[in-house]
C-alpha cells in the first residue's frame, strides 16, 4: 500500500469513528434520561473509572494507556453534556 492508500484507510476509520462516538452519545443520552427518572446524579465518579480502567485493560497498542485514558476522559466530558442537555441543566458547547 502507498501513503494514498493508507490515507484513504485513515479517512475511512475517521467516518466509523464518528458514527461510533455518536450512536455512543445516543446511548449516554439514554442513560441521562433514566438518571433523570431515577433522580441518580449526573457525573458518577466510579462509573467513569471503570470505564477507563476497561478501555486501558482491553487495550493492545500501539497506542499508549495513558494517551488512551486522555481521550477517553475527553469523550466522557462531551458525553456528560449530552447528558446535561438531555436533563436541561445547560446548553452544550460545541468548543
Amino acid at each position: 500500500m502507498d501513503i494514498n492508500d493508507w490515507r484513504k484507510r485513515i479517512d475511512e476509520l475517521d467516518e466509523e469513528l464518528v458514527e461510533l462516538l455518536n450512536e455512543r452519545s445516543r446511548c449516554a443520552a439514554e442513560v441521562g434520561r433514566l438518571k433523570r427518572q431515577g433522580q441518580r446524579p449526573l457525573h458518577q465518579q466510579e462509573r467513569e473509572q471503570e470505564i477507563l480502567e476497561r478501555v486501558q485493560r482491553v487495550n493492545k497498542g500501539p497506542l499508549g494507556n495513558e494517551a488512551l485514558k486522555r481521550l477517553f476522559e475527553r469523550i466522557l466530558e462531551e458525553t456528560r453534556m449530552v447528558q446535561q442537555q438531555v436533563q436541561g441543566d445547560e446548553e452544550p458547547s460545541d468548543s
